[in-house]
């Protein structure tokens, strides 16, 4: 048993690895705009705190759908299908998906003024928006160029481009947001046009990659977009889902003070930081149990899944006990603004127990991801997040008194109550699984 365990956690690792290197890259790249932000002013920071937050939940929706490309076409090698001529009807997609994106994002630009921001704050919030929004069509490249790559389980450049932007983006931010010899100070805007252009450099890198390493023809197939559609779609609402319950912190404590966005985003970038881990283990249990499934293997099926649970609540479990042995020490990395300081401080103690639910939800998506029953991510994340987390996480925070501990008492609660929906619900289909066989 425990040499199987080790021959299924080995091959979720091959996956896994390259995947944690790009993850840990692309948060990376998100953890320097909050640090070059929070050096140049705790205003800064708050600015695009909320840009960003409101910029994700539209941003999310396409990348939600894009992650149905790697368990689709994973499905299709198992099943012994051709999944190399879906190159170009991918790229359409991201691209239709992009534009979509960039016109909902410019339409709510003009909706900031009525939102009761810090004035102070809503000049660099509307431009930094404005910038972002242009920067879809990079960003939404690099993510369907990514997960086509990794249904093949080519995963090891597109994450090596990952981390070499980690650099390029610091130094750009760098000189764009302090300014460099004639290159002036741009403070906000430097971080959205840093942005801007890593994030083309991003999607062309896996563009002209794919082009030398394949070779292709274009080809048409209406049933591939509709599969995306179903598969993509509940995955995109449930991770908007989370996403908007997340950022709506932001902009709802921002709306009381901006430290409170800015506090929010830095927590936020932290537990961002740990859960690349458990994120990659996902989605390489998404590549595998889909190839398992598609292959109609049951065993490989429950195997990659228990082998993946166990690494993703194991690794978390760690970063659970560092949150809460070192948060001064992990805040003071990126501010030494004592406010700030002051509230991140309190809610680190409280993230350490999400941590660990965190990790377990993760994983368990990607096992529905693979076996195609996203809807079950959709729901369990509704009812959990929006019929529980923002409420009792309101209460906390503006009835008692609590601010942004009450919402993450309610995050913490929600990862819980997630957990234990997605959990019931899968075992009953390996019971049922068990049955058939």
């Amino acid at each position: 048993m425990r040499l199987q365990f080790r021959h299924y956690a080995r091959e979720l690792l091959n996956i896994a690895l390259p995947i944690i290197m790009g993850n840990l890259g692309f948060i990376l790249i998100g953890a320097g705009d909050v640090l070059i932000a929070a050096k140049h002013s705790t205003d800064t920071l708050a600015a695009i705190s909320i840009a960003t937050a409101i910029t994700n939940c539209i941003m999310t929706f396409g990348i939600g759908l894009i992650a149905s490309v790697s368990p689709i076409l994973s499905n299709f090698r198992g099943e012994k299908k051709s999944a190399k001529k879906y190159f170009f009807p991918t790229i359409r997609f991201a691209m239709l998906l992009a534009l979509l994106t960039m016109i909902v994002t410019l339409a709510f630009i003009p909706l900031i003024d009525f939102m009761h921001f810090e004035p102070k704050l809503v000049p660099d919030i509307k431009e930094y928006m404005l910038i972002t929004a242009f920067s879809t069509f990079g960003a939404y490249l690099h993510a369907a160029l990514k997960e086509y790559l990794q249904a093949f389980e080519i995963v090891f450049f597109p994450n090596l481009v990952t981390v070499i932007c980690v650099f390029l983006n610091l130094i750009l931010n760098t000189i764009l947001v302090f300014g460099l010899g004639p290159i002036p100070s741009f403070g906000a805007i430097g971080l959205a046009v840093a942005s801007f252009t890593v994030r083309y450099f991003m999607g062309l890198a896996l563009l002209f990659y794919c082009l030398g390493l394949m070779k292709f023809r274009d080809y048409h197939d209406r049933g591939y977009y509709k599969n995306l559609m179903k598969v993509g779609l509940p995955i995109s609402l449930a991770v908007l889902v989370e996403f908007i319950a997340f950022n709506s912190i932001a902009i709802l404590m921002g709306r009381v003070s901006g430290v409170y966005a800015a506090a929010q985003n830095l927590v936020c970038t932290l537990t961002t930081v740990s859960f690349m881990v458990p994120l990659a283990i996902s989605n390489a249990i998404a590549v595998k149990v889909g190839f398992a499934n598609g292959a109609e293997n049951f065993e490989d099926l429950k195997r990659y899944s228990f082998a993946g649970v166990v690494m993703a609540v194991g690794f978390m479990t760690l970063s659970s006990i560092i949150f809460s042995s070192f948060p001064h020490f992990l805040v003071g990395l990126f501010t030494s603004d004592k406010v700030l300081v002051g509230i991140c401080v309190p809610v680190l103690y409280i993230l350490s127990v999400f941590q660990i639910f965190d990790g377990l939800q993760v994983s368990l998506a990607g096992i529905f991801k693979g076996i195609k029953r996203t809807n079950i991510v959709l729901i369990a994340n509704f009812l959990a997040y929006w019929l529980i987390s923002i409420p009792f996480g309101y209460t906390l925070a503006f009835k008692f008194g609590l601010n942004l501990k009450g919402f993450w008492f309610g995050l913490a609660s929600a990862a819980v109550i997630l957990c234990t929906i997605m959990v019931t619900i899968l075992v009953k289909y390996f019971v049922e699984m068990k049955r058939e066989k």
